[in-house]
């Protein structure tokens, strides 16, 4: 052990002084004999620590008839392991003052703790126990099921925004990993069995599919050590291995239009796929980044000032695009409805807007601003505890590395003109779109109260 110890921390101090140059974080990072990835983040703004667990498997690795399953081991990995009860997990960080969550997302499922510093040790031991050790027994599943089946009803079912997304998504990438609910249908999540979880597990939960990324006030050489000495512990096996994603297939509609009378907000939500990084081809993805901040921006976007100032038609817009994915992407446009105003009209301004701007050409001058916005985001990513774990684990989940997470400031500042005006004319002349419609149901018309004939006196009679 001791050996070991000493040969990562020479080879890391070797490469750190490669990354000297690094541009926003300035991580240190090393791989254990077992597989396991990990970045350290020193940050001295408080005594504190986050520790992110990501594993390289979600929704999208699931199989037809078990959806949900990710979503289902992230529950079971809090109802404890030989060495910590049913439920105690949370309990034990609390009771030092730490917090603790996690959650599943298609491409990778997350477990992060926020302590003391003092208390790195304890959760890393933590963690590592359960990375192996779970116990997955039917009087702790069959409850928890049961709580997945709740909040699914919670979130969706009984939710007309849920119902909505849900639909709009399968609708958008039929047949196609990203297309299925991470929560998972109703129909499979019901039949998920002790013995379907465990499968996942031991086909998922391993060092060597794994990433542990440390920020805060942690010396690098103190996190080589505490890592050999509770990850390094579990041993490797053989996992799932990489899906092949292959590219997204055509929508199944063009236009989609869901009504619910408990719709209180309207709005228009248009989808595109897209390139993520582990896709992207002629067409970077860095200049998708780029046209949602064009388009958005805030009360400088594109689209704000036209549908929401000029038009008044509006109340708010957005743009989204995630590049972190391994298989093809989603860029997304969502304006709510202004009271009083005509969805289709929106639609069409939308439409108008988007098409005019890929027709003429963006700004060279808003290009920039965008750009700049997006540089002086990244001074400040170091003051948050837990930014560092997002982006480190978003990127080696996806096929990205610590040096291109490190380098993303500087390819967002190569992105040309002509790249971000060709990323938005690759997405109006797309045929893999849709856009979706969220409105209140049309109301009845009241029906007309009955005639009723007045009862006489001497019908009423007498008491």
């Amino acid at each position: 052990m001791f050996a070991r110890t000493t040969l990562l921390i020479i080879w890391l101090m070797a490469a750190m002084m490669g990354t000297a140059r690094a541009a926003v974080f300035y991580p240190s990072h090393f791989t254990l004999s077992n597989g396991l990835q990990v970045v350290v983040v020193p940050n001295s703004l408080a005594p504190a620590v986050s520790q992110m667990v990501w594993y390289k498997v979600g929704a999208a690795d699931e199989i037809a008839g078990k959806t949900g399953l990710a979503h289902y081991l992230e529950h079971l990995m809090f109802r404890g392991t030989e060495n910590v009860a049913p439920g105690e997990f949370s309990k034990i960080i609390a009771g030092q003052g730490g917090d603790d969550n996690a959650f599943t997302s298609y491409d990778y499922t997350v477990y992060y703790e926020k302590v003391a510093v003092d208390r790195l040790p304890m959760i890393m031991q933590m963690e590592a126990d359960r990375m192996q050790n779970l116990r997955l027994i039917k009087e702790t599943a069959e409850p928890e099921l049961r709580v997945i089946l709740r909040e699914r009803q919670q979130r969706t079912d009984n939710s007309p925004e849920g119902i909505f997304m849900e639909k709009l998504q399968h609708k958008f990438m039929p047949h196609y990993p990203y297309g299925r609910p991470i929560v998972g249908l109703m129909k499979d999540v019901e039949k998920l069995s002790v013995s379907d979880v465990r499968k996942f597990y031991d086909a998922a939960y391993a060092p060597n599919n794994a990433i542990v990324v440390i920020s805060g006030d942690v010396k690098v050489e103190d996190v080589i050590s505490l890592a050999a000495a509770t990850y390094g512990r579990v041993p490797q096996r053989n996992v799932l291995p990489p899906r092949d994603f292959g590219a997204a297939p055509q929508p199944q509609e063009k236009e989609f239009t869901y009504t619910d009378a408990r719709v209180e907000q309207p709005e228009i939500v248009w989808r595109f796929v897209a390139p993520s990084y582990a896709t992207q081809k002629d067409i970077p993805a860095y200049a998708y980044e780029v046209l949602t901040e064009v388009l958005d921006g805030g009360e400088v976007g594109i689209l704000y000032k036209k549908l929401v100032k000029e038009l008044d038609i509006a109340s708010g817009v957005n743009a989204s695009y995630d590049p972190d994915a391994r298989g093809e992407t989603t860029f997304a446009l969502t304006a709510s409805l202004r009271a009083g105003q005509s969805h289709e009209k929106l639609k069409e301004a939308l439409r108008s807007t988007l098409n005019e701007a890929a027709k003429k050409g963006l700004n060279a001058t808003d290009v920039e601003k965008a750009k700049q916005r997006f540089q002086r985001a990244a001074i400040f990513a170091r003051e948050g505890l837990m930014m560092p774990g997002y982006v480190f684990g978003m990127a080696l989940t996806t096929g990205h590395s610590v040096a291109d997470a490190e380098a993303w400031p500087d390819r967002i500042n190569t992105v040309s003109v002509d790249q971000v005006n060709a990323a938005l004319r690759e997405l109006v002349s797309s045929k893999r779109q849709i856009m979706g419609a969220f409105l209140p149901a049309p109301r009845k018309e009241a029906k007309k109260p009955k005639t009723v004939q007045p009862v006489s006196e001497k019908g009423a009679g007498k008491r």
